[in-house]
């Protein structure tokens, strides 16, 4: 029976109460009974609790006297003879639904081994579930059905090996037949049409021993986009675009000096993250050049995208050669991130979750309708036993498959405070040290707010840090309104603030200016893949400035993001001005606005020299990377010096140097400032920065260049 077929409509909302609703053109909406039957036509009268007219319908409310049984078909009578099917509704979506049907098995999904192959999907809702199985050489499906089994589970044996064959599951609910790619696929056809069954063992690679990673504020993360870092024609990289090409080393530019991940190596980054590498929509992976897209866009979350491989078409070859990348990366010492985009689908309607169980993976609001908090038409609703689930299970896969070292949580205010508290335990387990970062905006989404992953909420999970987005604001000026000028462009109304980010963002000024409870949950930064690059927004702020100063802010502001207290963050390119020639939103644009131009490099060698002296410094001085509030308060002091300058004194007792001073002058003038009497070493200002000694001063009076920080050490 189908949509059209159905003279009026009936809905399991709860495990005994059914919604019915009949139009006012049938019957006038009128029917004093109505009775329900299953398969063995034994027939049960239902009970009315509640009548009312809503739209062109009238609403019946009715209880159950017993509960019906999940997995059968029931028809609805009325009084007049009509029938209609009894549907799925709000039930999914009930606490006791989701403790009845929680499966808490591993082997969801298919798994090929001596020769045998095993399917298992959950589909509670399902009256009938088959298997839709292809040979790789034949146009041809052969159909399997599956048996209903525990927990809501269908599951399926074939005594054969199956490697490389194509299969999708038909599922029916609600008298419609729905062709779903199984949600807990590793590995799909070109482009995400079918599941492919592989044999991943046969891809193993043993993970190597990385170096000591001790504490969150150790790490400094450079974003990049797999495509983004390698398809400039100068980039010295031989499979440009590509998982292989990422991976390459000893690539060089057109100067000969180093690009690429041996570039990353050498500016002394500790965790590359990329932007999505999970399969997902808007590129063609049969012809990838005419499109681009960052990877918001999930599709099949436990599966390499194919646009990045040399062949989409061979299931094998994204996953080995991702494989591949990681390890390249694992060599040079440095660890991975991966963007995870557990928020949303890209279409809902689309999705294998909402086509295997319809109306479940996914929030509603009071009216029924899907919420949209992600503003992309669907919120992933996380809270529910079997979504938490799914994602506990594909993070432990991504680490415990391809080596993941730590992910970047895509819209985590979306998800609920337990399941990052279950991704926090899941990834402790696998691997101490995991880095889990996310932005933890307020979205409108009908989850209670005290149970929302938002940095409000930041001390119910301290062991998560946050995008800290006052650093970002307050330092370069509010990200939305592309003409604010923050603390670094010379705003003295954010002087205070300032102080505050810097610091860590824990109250240390004004207990109530308090973000988080520890350094260690504020991820700073002053510009990712989103919005406009920081260079671009200061020549829009100061159009009129020569480039020169331009320089001179960029590089206040991210030599900020590096000594500030907490982890910092930088977006590949940020240290050669890395411009988007103006475009604000380049999800979709093409190479020549989004690529990682390697030539910029080149030009502004002099400021990547500056950013990894700063690097450098921050690893060398453990004043720049306190590992707790109380730390911080024990060893930081204010310097009284003229507003709108910032001064520091750090102590640094595990050090030869053992006080050191951050000294920030954000004015285009010359300021000169007293400082106290002592051997001081002057090691970072407005051109150079290194560890070791630049100029030793002689008396206690220092003149700050304009718009430059300062950073001296005593031993």
């Amino acid at each position: 029976m189908n949509s059209n077929e159905r003279n009026f409509l009936a809905y399991i909302d709860e495990m005994d109460i059914i919604t019915i609703l009949l139009p006012l053109s049938y019957h006038h909406g009128l029917s004093s009974t109505f009775s329900i039957t299953d398969e063995s036509n034994k027939v049960k009268s239902i009970q009315i609790i509640k009548q009312q007219q809503i739209e062109k319908y009238n609403k019946y409310i009715c209880r159950l006297s017993e509960e019906i049984s999940f997995g059968h078909p029931y028809w609805i009578f009325d009084e007049h003879g009509g029938k209609t099917d009894l549907q799925i509704g709000a039930v999914i979506r009930t606490e006791v639904f989701d403790e009845r049907f929680f499966y808490d098995g591993n082997d969801l999904g298919v798994s090929c081994k001596d020769n045998q192959t095993q399917f298992k999907i959950w589909a509670p809702t399902a009256t009938q579930v088959k298997i839709k199985l292809r040979n790789p050489n034949s146009s041809f499906s052969e159909i399997i059905k599956m048996k209903r089994k525990e927990k809501g589970v269908w599951s399926s044996v074939v005594n054969s090996d199956l490697e490389l064959y194509q299969y999708t599951f038909l599922v029916l609910v609600n008298q419609e037949w729905q062709e779903s790619v199984d949600p807990y696929a590793v590995a799909v056809t070109a482009n995400g049409e079918r599941g492919v069954i592989v044999k991943l063992e046969k891809t193993h690679r043993e993970k190597p021993v990385l170096p000591p990673f001790e504490n969150p504020v150790d790490a400094i993360i450079y974003e990049t986009h797999i495509r983004d870092f390698t398809i400039h024609p100068n980039s010295g990289a031989e499979h440009k675009g590509l998982y292989l090409g990422a991976g390459e080393l000893n690539t060089t530019g057109k100067d000969g000096e180093p690009t690429g991940l041996s570039y990353v190596k050498d500016l002394g980054i500790t965790h590359i993250e990329f932007l999505p590498f999970n399969d997902f929509a808007g590129v063609d992976e049969l012809d990838p050049a005419i499109e681009y897209n960052w990877g918001y866009n999930p599709l099949h979350f436990n599966v390499p995208e194919g646009s990045y491989s040399t062949n989409p078409s061979d299931p094998y070859a994204r996953i080995l050669e991702l494989k591949q990348l990681i390890d390249s990366i694992h060599s040079q010492g440095i660890r991975v991130m991966m963007d995870v985009v557990y928020n949303h689908v890209f279409v809902r309607e689309t999705s294998s979750f909402e086509k295997v169980v319809p109306g479940y993976y996914f929030r509603h609001n009071e009216l029924g309708f899907p919420s949209n908090g992600t503003g992309v038409g669907n919120d992933i609703a996380s809270e529910r036993k079997m979504v938490k689930k799914f994602i506990i299970d594909s993070i432990r896969f991504w680490m415990e498959e391809y080596h993941i070292d730590g992910f970047r949580f895509d819209l985590m205010g979306i998800l609920d405070v337990e399941t990052m508290r279950e991704v926090r335990k899941t990834c402790d387990s696998i691997q101490k040290g995991t880095l889990i970062i996310g932005e933890g905006w307020n979205l409108n989404t009908p989850l209670p707010i005290e149970k929302k992953a938002i940095i409000r909420n930041q001390s119910k999970f301290l062991d998560i840090f946050q995008f800290n987005d006052k650093f970002r604001d307050t330092i370069k000026g509010n990200t939305f309104n592309l003409y604010d000028k923050g603390y670094v462009l010379g705003n003295e109304h954010y002087h205070e603030g300032a102080m505050d980010v810097i610091t860590g963002s824990i109250g240390l000024i004004k207990k109530d200016s308090r973000l988080f409870n520890e350094p260690t949950q504020s991820v700073n930064y002053v510009e990712c893949h989103d919005n406009h690059t920081l260079w671009d927004k200061l020549v829009y702020c100061l159009p009129d400035l020569d480039h020169l100063y331009h320089i001179k802010y960029h590089r206040l502001a991210t030599g900020l993001v590096l000594l500030s207290q907490g982890i910092p963050f930088l977006h590949s390119g940020q240290e050669f001005f890395r411009t988007k020639r103006g475009d604000g939103n380049s999800y979709k644009s093409p190479n020549h606005i989004n690529q990682l131009d390697w030539d910029r490099k080149d030009l502004y060698l002099e400021n990547v020299n500056y950013i990894k002296g700063l690097i450098q410094i921050r690893k060398e001085l453990p004043c720049f990377r306190f590992k707790s509030a109380e730390e911080i308060r024990s060893n930081t002091h204010i310097l009284p010096l003229p507003k709108p300058i910032i001064g520091f004194s750090l102590q640094n007792k595990s050090h030869e140097f053992h006080e050191v001073h951050l000294l920030i002058n954000p004015l285009r003038s010359k300021q000169t400032i007293q400082i106290p009497e002592g051997n001081w070493t002057l090691i970072a200002n407005g051109q150079k920065a290194r560890i070791y000694s630049i100029q030793n001063l002689s008396n206690n009076e220092l003149v700050l260049e304009p718009v430059c920080l300062t950073i001296l050490a005593k031993k």
